[in-house]
This record gives structure tokens, sequence and C-alpha cells, in this order.
């Protein structure tokens, strides 16, 4: 969650951190304008900060840098969903099969308590309801152990919530709630028991019927716009 104003270190950094957590909960749509004007008011900030925090988010993909004063949300995409699909069905196994072959008591402790009361995602979720399913999936990359991998899965994560969110408004039965539930229990049993291919055999599965794989089928299936 943001952190209050007088508490963050500059006002580029409070920019960026409102801007961020609005543009990841969908409160800033993506391709929505973003008009310096209007926006550095409404934050309490001057325009230089928040140029400041729009590069950053730019950097981040998360923001298109205007030629001139406006700037707009990066808009979803296909080739994006594709991208951050086809880089989970790679690392995100590799994770939880080291996970299964480094964890510690800590780190299996950290996977239970992330996992306790978990819910399956419904549409339009809250974002601490994201944050919740965040955090047991970091607990699960945090126990391999591997810091490049961890580093590189919490930056994909960050482009993957706007796609989540997109999946969602594709309609789920309950069973396939419930199968997301199961698979979250399996993986945490597969690395408890030191499975490493069994871990990474439920990932995958976990994967390639994600919220992030029904956004890149629904892209995908989306009409080309005209120019």
């Amino acid at each position: 969650m943001v952190q209050p104003q007088a508490a963050v270190s500059t006002k580029s950094e409070y920019a960026y951190q409102v801007l961020r957590e609005q543009i990841l909960s969908g409160a800033l749509e993506p391709g929505q304008v973003l008009n310096q004007a209007t926006l550095a008011p409404s934050l309490g900030v001057s325009t230089t900060p928040l140029r400041e925090a729009l590069r950053r988010l730019s950097t981040e993909g998360l923001v298109e840098l205007g030629a001139h004063r406006d700037s707009r949300v990066a808009p979803l995409t296909a080739e994006e969903a594709r991208d951050l699909l086809e880089m989970r069905r790679s690392l995100d196994p590799l994770a939880v099969s080291l996970a299964a072959e480094r964890r510690t008591k800590e780190d299996i402790r950290a996977m239970r308590e992330a996992a306790e009361g978990l819910q399956p995602l419904h549409y339009d979720p809250s974002v601490e309801q994201l944050i919740a399913h965040r955090r047991l999936h970091a607990a699960i990359y945090r126990a391999s152990h591997n810091d490049l991998l961890i580093a590189t899965l919490d930056a994909l994560w960050d482009k993957a919530d706007r796609y989540r969110r997109l999946g969602l408004e594709v309609p789920h039965t309950e069973d396939e709630r419930d199968l997301k539930a199961a698979e979250h229990a399996d993986l945490i049993d597969n690395i408890v028991a030191g499975d490493a291919d069994g871990a990474a055999a439920v990932m995958r599965r976990h994967i390639n019927t994600s919220l992030g794989a029904k956004a890149a089928s629904r892209l995908s299936a989306a009409p080309i716009p005209r120019q």
C-alpha cells in the first residue's frame, strides 16, 4: 500500500507509488491519457516530480511518454501477454524445483502462512486480494534461494497483474477456482516433500490455466484495430 506523503522521502517517490498502484489496480485504465497539468495538483505535487515519476514508470513499461506534456498508461497487448506467459512457463517451474531442493524451515513456514485462508480470485479483485496471491508466490520464489531468479519473477509479476485483471473478465466456474486452490496446496506439498519434478509439473499446469494465459488467449483473439 502507498505510504502517506509525509512518510515518503521525496515527492517524486510519492507520485511514483500512487500512480503505480493506480495503474496496477486498474484505477488508471490501459491507454488512459495522463495529463500532467491536471494530474500534478490531484497528487499534491508540482510537474517536476511528476515527470520524474512518469519516467520511472516508463522504464517499467507501465507508462508511455508523450512527445509533449501528455503521457498515457501503457495499453495491454497480445505480444506482451504472450511474452509474459512464455517467461513464466520457463521460470516459475525452475523456481519451484529449486525451492523443493533448497527450502528451509523458515521458507516452509512463510509459504504455509501465505497460503492460509487464501481464496481464489473473483472478478474485480481488490489490491489487497492481489497482494495476498502475490505473497504466496513470492514466498515460493524466495525458497529457491536464487536472488537473480527471484528479482526477475518479481518484476514479471508487476507487469502480469494488469493482465490478470483482464483474465478475470473471462467467465470462471467454481470448479476452475477450486482447481487453482488445489494447485497452490499441491505446490506447497511437493516443495515440502522435496519433490522437484512434481513441483515443476504442478507449476506448469498452474501457468497454462492461469489468468495470464486466459488474458493472452483473449487478446490474441481480439480484432486488430483499423489504422
